[in-house]
């Protein structure tokens, strides 16, 4: 706003300085940004902009602007959904080879040449669409960079018998993972797997550590990331769980409402983020109540014998297993004992973005993308030069 038309408006509201300018100020930070463009597999440039610190702690750069403010709904936004096709190359479904009756469903975006390959899983009661803007915001700075999103078993589109007790064991949901991405590489015909990084939130932390310390992807894994779970915090946090999902509404009434709702109470502080994936954890179903048919997928409270399961000893896991690690948290209070020796010895890159709340890859997917793709330029092997073997200098007749 121009100082003309400033004084102009002053003048016309009748309101004092200090009032007008916090008034102008809500109105400037009321925006959301723009939707990502459509993705395009054949682009090649790629940017980077954090440093590093010598214990191997990620340092926003100035420009990153670490305490802006989360964006929420603004005030006439739309609360329409945003399709997955705006983010992702293609959606796969994949039968299990060890149980025909399940079906894995997955997000796709293919890695170009040799770009690397971030294998995304979600937490409880979400679905591989949480990982959408931060999918496309990885592109925008690593455009050879392929993005595979998952849904676990009983969540998003991934079917299970229904006849068949639920199975959320973590030594399960690790095998699942594992699963598909070779099921990926054969159904996209990749001679080998790409460079793979694991990325996991809350529960998804979880999975990909015990992936990764299977050693089952072998070369391949170069690196993995755990999003805002800690073993210690995260057992304490499952005393409150029964009080959360009591105070969660058992439906809603459409679609947008769900979104709403999400956006309101902060359960996502980002409306876009918010439009893309609240709509597949719910599903309509007019039996149990008409005037609010749109009802949860996944049902969080018969996950209740699996919680320990999933968070016990996962601190130990995190640093004993192969390859790089990184821990990004929404605060440092969440870091127990074990973790919080293990960052004073260098063992494991840790970021922090305070602002954030539980989902941070959807309040925050611009500045979580930056950290994803730095953290993998630290393990990037192709750009590595390792120096000659003594063994091949000697047949080369040179003098060692």
């Amino acid at each position: 706003m121009s100082d003309l038309q400033r004084a102009w408006a002053k003048g016309k509201l009748g309101l004092q300085a200090d009032a007008f300018n916090e008034l102008e100020e809500e109105l400037e930070t009321d925006l959301l940004p723009e939707l990502p463009e459509p993705v395009d597999d054949d682009s090649s440039s790629a940017s980077s902009a954090s440093s590093v610190s010598s214990t191997g702690t990620v340092i926003p750069s100035p420009n990153q602007k670490l305490f802006a403010r989360p964006q929420g709904v603004a005030r006439g936004r739309t609360l329409e959904q945003i399709p997955w096709t705006t983010y992702f190359e293609r959606e796969l479904t994949l039968t299990s080879e060890v149980d025909p009756a399940v079906v894995y469903h997955a997000y796709l975006t293919s890695p170009v040449d040799k770009g690397p390959l971030f294998v995304m899983h979600h937490g409880a009661g979400s679905s591989g669409l949480s990982f959408a803007v931060v999918a496309s915001e990885i592109r925008k700075r690593l455009t050879s960079a392929g993005i595979l999103a998952v849904d676990c078993r009983g969540h998003g589109s991934t079917i299970t018998p229904d006849d068949a007790a639920l199975d959320l064991q973590l030594g399960t949901l690790s095998a699942d993972l594992y699963s598909i991405i070779q099921l990926t590489k054969k159904s996209m015909n990749w001679k080998e797997l790409p460079p793979i990084v694991l990325v996991g939130h809350s529960l998804g932390g979880a999975v990909v550590t015990d992936l990764a310390r299977t050693g089952k992807l072998g070369t391949s894994l170069l690196a993995y990331a755990v999003l805002d779970v800690v073993e210690g915090s995260a057992i304490d946090a499952l005393q409150s769980m029964h009080t959360y999902l009591s105070t969660r509404p058992l439906g809603f009434a459409t679609l947008q409402a769900g979104i709403d709702w999400h956006i309101r109470s902060r359960t996502i502080r980002n409306s876009v983020s918010a439009r893309t994936s609240v709509p597949a954890l719910l599903v309509f179903d007019q039996d149990k109540d008409a005037t609010r048919p749109w009802r949860w997928r996944t049902n969080l409270g018969a996950t209740q014998p699996f919680w320990e399961d999933w968070f016990v000893g996962l601190s130990k896991k995190f640093l004993e297993a192969r390859g790089g690690k990184l821990l990004l948290l929404a605060g440092t209070d969440r870091l127990d004992t074990e973790l919080t020796i293990g960052q004073m010895q260098g063992k494991y890159a840790l970021q922090v973005f305070p602002e954030a709340g539980h989902f941070i890859h959807e309040d925050l997917p611009e500045k979580t993308a930056l950290t994803l793709v730095d953290f993998y330029r630290r393990n990037d092997r192709s750009a590595l030069v390792l120096p000659p073997k003594v063994s091949d200098l000697i047949k080369q007749g040179k003098r060692v």
